[in-house]
């Protein structure tokens, strides 16, 4: 399980907070600034105009803040200001997916009952048209046929490289908007590649492609909405949770997973923030995957076991995890928004009113027991 733990380094009655999510190296240096609203970094300690200079990242769309390296002298200093909301260390945020076997998961979302048998996915022909997903991941292989020239990178936080390494990002945008093995399958697919090889990412890094679509999207001529996923999970970060809520604000969906430790989610950013549409995972047979958290954080399910999607070098692979549940979720938000006329922020409990209910086995209490459906069910 995982727990913040917060520790004051300093003295002051009213010093900032030092956040410390477990299991992140205390000894690292590296460390995310927020400062209170409206203060901008020239009215903070004289120390911060050196280390903004220096900044790996600054945030201007989610908050007033930047990440950096600091001296124990000024993180001491910063911790005193008052003009200093919190500081946060930088820690490390994981895609989480394991391998199995077998395509069934689109189906399943537009039939109402489970069974090996339902291969038809039944949906209008609309398909997303007109709307934008945002990907944060390891990217996207744009020019695999399945996406029919529907994506495309746009941002890269991690390395020089605008590819997929990985094959995760790329797995996620075909349950979104492939051809074959999308929901949402005219949508435009935007990658923002937050993770590397090995699906791991800096949470500085992760909050800096955030920033980067709250502005990237508000210069989109987007007619239907904007919808953004996010397969990611870290110990709870009050950060990432801010920069989550402030996506939700601006005016886009944002699906995130629950996360696969089959613990509580609430212990888990960002889908311990109550704005988010937080995504559980479902096997074929109807009941909570083995791994999928759970709470009262969750949402809603989704198929998350044995799913079929693009791969890279124009493959397709079978995944598992709440991965790969949540882009079910995400494409769907995407297929509804070009099929409704309704706002994002009013997407997740149209959602979660269109699910089937108590249909799942294997869901604890204090869990919602509802399977995503496109409203198209047979």
């Amino acid at each position: 399980m995982h727990f913040l733990t917060v520790f004051s380094l300093a003295q002051a009655v009213m010093a900032a907070p030092l956040v410390i999510p477990r299991g992140v190296d205390e000894a690292e240096s590296k460390y995310i600034v927020v400062m209170e609203t409206n203060v901008v970094s020239k009215a903070v300690a004289s120390t911060v105009t050196k280390i903004v200079s220096n900044a790996d990242y600054t945030y201007s769309n989610l908050f007033n803040g930047f990440s950096a390296s600091l001296t124990k002298s000024e993180l001491k200093d910063l911790l005193n200001d008052p003009n200093i909301d919190f500081i946060e260390k930088v820690s490390t945020m994981h895609g989480a997916s394991t391998q199995k076997n077998a395509p069934w998961g689109l189906a399943r979302i537009s039939n109402k009952l489970p069974g090996k048998d339902h291969t038809t996915y039944t949906y209008d022909e609309s398909a997303g048209e007109g709307t934008y997903t945002y990907v944060l991941d390891t990217g996207i292989e744009v020019d695999h046929p399945e996406f029919e020239g529907r994506a495309r990178f746009v941002q890269n936080f991690v390395d020089n490289a605008d590819l997929d390494a990985n094959g995760h990002g790329t797995h996620i945008a075909g349950t979104i908007g492939s051809k074959t093995y999308g929901v949402a399958k005219k949508t435009q697919l935007f990658a923002v590649k937050v993770l590397n090889e090995y699906t791991a990412g800096q949470t500085s890094g992760i909050l800096a492609g955030m920033d980067f679509i709250v502005e990237d999207a508000a210069t989109r001529k987007c007619p239907k909405g904007i919808v953004v996923n996010m397969s990611v999970s870290v110990a709870s970060s009050p950060a990432i949770n801010a920069a989550a809520r402030y996506i939700v604000k601006s005016g886009y969906f944002l699906a995130v997973a629950a996360g696969n430790d089959d613990t509580d989610a609430s212990h888990v950013s960002p889908s311990n923030e109550p704005m988010a549409c937080t995504v559980g995972a479902t096997a074929q047979n109807d009941t909570r995957a083995s791994f999928s958290n759970y709470g009262v954080s969750v949402d809603v399910f989704a198929p998350g076991v044995d799913i079929k999607s693009t791969w890279i070098k124009g493959g397709v692979k079978l995944e598992s995890g709440t991965s790969m549940a949540t882009p079910h979720v995400t494409g769907l938000a995407a297929y509804l928004l070009g099929l409704k006329d309704i706002k994002a922020s009013e997407l997740c409990n149209l959602i979660a009113s269109m699910s089937l209910k108590d249909v799942m086995k294997g869901i604890p209490e204090n869990t919602v027991n509802l399977l995503i459906q496109n409203g198209e069910a047979m």
